[in-house]
């Protein structure tokens, strides 16, 4: 489902060059919760971004969901980023003068669907994800908690195949946290759908199937995380970042 043979992507930073992902190789066949882990710099979210066709590697091969997006141009990847995928980011990034059915409904919106199908669609994500009485609602109205449903439902709209999810409850209290990461397990498990995480959190990452760690621009190790909790995630991933 997702895979990256040799990924590099170098930045420049005033006057010097940061290489963020030195050669990248990274497997995972879905559908599932799984987790990519590491400290902050590590090029976690860099990967994402590319995988999720937000920017292009500059060297290196990405398949996502059977398509090679790293040979796609611009228009391709409009429509592989509308139609095969779903991202969620930390900060929400809902419209504020929208409510939260407008919100959803704007990518289909956008795409030219018919209101009908957008209306009914909407309503079925926000009442699956449990704020459909916050349909009517604009984003300031709404906890935190509740403004990341939202955003999932968005993300969740065109049914894609790999839901993309960049340090999700970095926002969020932890009690709403442990929500939302049981919400992307249940999304995993019921839709069938691959869903892959960003996070440096052993808590998030303990909700996972499996986690592949980061460091310093590179896979350093994977752990199995399907069945231990935690404090021994946490363990695990000290022993492979050392």
């Amino acid at each position: 489902m997702i895979r990256c043979t040799a990924v590099q992507k170098t930045y420049r930073q005033g006057g010097r060059t940061v290489e963020a992902l030195r050669g990248v190789d990274l497997s995972i066949e879905g559908p599932g919760f799984f987790g990519i882990m590491g400290a902050s710099g590590s090029g976690k979210s860099t990967l994402l971004h590319l995988l999720a066709a937000l920017d292009t590697p500059d060297a290196g091969e990405i398949v996502v969901s059977g398509q090679r997006i790293s040979g796609l141009n611009d228009r391709q990847l409009t429509r592989f980023r509308q139609r095969e995928i779903g991202i969620v980011f930390q900060q929400f990034n809902l419209i504020p003068t929208m409510t939260a059915r407008e919100n959803v409904e704007l990518p289909g919106e956008l795409a030219g669907e018919p209101a009908s199908w957008r209306r009914q669609r909407s309503e079925q994500l926000l009442d699956a994800l449990g704020v459909l009485d916050r349909a009517d609602h604009r984003p300031e109205a709404m906890s935190g908690g509740e403004q990341q449903r939202v955003a999932i439902a968005r993300a969740l709209l065109f049914e894609p195949r790999v839901l993309f999810a960049d340090e999700p409850t970095g926002a969020l209290d932890s009690v709403s946290s442990e929500m939302m990461w049981s919400t992307l397990g249940a999304i995993a498990r019921d839709h069938e759908m691959t869903v892959l995480m960003v996070t440096h959190e052993p808590a998030a990452a303990a909700h996972c199937r499996r986690v592949s760690v980061l460091r310093d621009g590179a896979v350093v190790g994977e752990i199995d995380s399907e069945h231990i909790d935690a404090v021994c995630l946490a363990d695990r991933y000290q022993q492979l970042v050392r």
